[in-house]
């Protein structure tokens, strides 16, 4: 799949946790199933990319993306195994990536996430690029076993870390790494191939970006395979070029806002121009990730 055509699925991702779009028709999405490592999968549809663990114990996976898509899940799910889904991890609390926890949770999935995620999810949130307003999620939505800094799971054989970043896409970020399978979840702190949204009003911030691909890079190997929040399957070096994408919008945005610069100011410097030929591809073009860049390092305390 080419990154335009993942690029569009993120569009929908996006797009889709708006009211009017939860009322869009989800019959024509396919979810497609790619073996990771061992039994370490990745199932994409529309929505985040979910990862997924098979064995004897059961399954676990990684975010659910959108409540209507679950019976699709299910049955992608069945093919790898007849297990139920006895773990879900949510990664952060965006629509995309837990709009299936109430009906996981309601067949007795343990939902486990970062203590923010909680925190988040039972209050409403308001994203304004996206005109985002969702309501407090449902008891049976939310985590129900919380952590602060990282907590292990041991399912199938495999032994998982699951550990938070933060201030990253949001405030609630946590990557999960298979030890054995050598494989990372990076959830929406990876877009691979294009711009990310970052969500500066949740808690998110392009330092914890940018800090949390250095945390990745330095404990990984070059044979680590990476799951992103949205895009292909990923390799360190991709990780690492948009770690470098990051830095390089992050410092060029920092020194016009030194310069006491608006953000209209900012965007017609075009901080982002010599990597937008690469970069620029996806659902957010330079304008929309400089305004958000800027709306981060323009801050009080800043």
């Amino acid at each position: 799949m080419t990154v335009r055509q993942w690029t569009t699925l993120a569009v929908l991702a996006l797009l889709a946790a708006t009211a009017e779009a939860q009322q869009q028709d989800f019959s024509k999405v396919e979810i497609k199933t790619q073996q990771v490592a061992g039994n370490v999968y990745m199932l994409t549809g529309a929505g985040g990319n979910i990862g997924a663990l098979v064995g004897d114990d059961g399954i676990l996976i990684i975010d659910d993306q959108f409540a209507p898509l679950s019976p699709k899940i299910h049955e992608a799910l069945a093919k790898l195994s007849p297990k139920p889904v006895k773990f879900l991890v949510n990664t952060h609390y965006h629509g995309d990536h837990t709009g299936g926890n109430e009906i996981f949770g309601r067949e007795g999935s343990i939902i486990v996430a970062q203590e923010n995620v909680r925190k988040r999810l039972s209050e409403r949130q308001v994203i304004e690029l996206f005109k985002m307003d969702n309501p407090p999620a449902p008891k049976e939505a939310l985590p129900v076993i919380t952590f602060t800094e990282d907590v292990g799971l041991h399912l199938d054989g495999e032994d998982l870390r699951v550990f938070h970043v933060p201030n990253a896409h949001t405030d609630g970020d946590s990557l999960i790494y298979f030890s054995k399978a050598n494989v990372l979840h990076a959830g929406d702190t990876l877009f691979n191939g294009f711009y990310p949204f970052i969500d500066v009003g949740g808690g998110g911030s392009i330092n914890g970006m940018i800090g949390s691909a250095d945390k990745v890079l330095g404990m990984i190997n070059d044979d680590t395979k990476i799951i992103p929040g949205h895009g292909p399957l990923a390799t360190p070096k991709d990780l690492k070029a948009f770690r470098d994408m990051l830095a390089t919008v992050r410092d060029n945005v920092a020194k016009l806002v030194k310069e006491g610069k608006s953000a209209d100011e900012v965007v017609a410097a075009q901080p982002a121009k010599d990597v937008d030929a690469v970069w620029g591809k996806g659902f957010l073009k330079a304008e929309q990730f400089v305004r958000i860049v800027y709306s981060d390092l323009s801050r009080p305390g800043k």
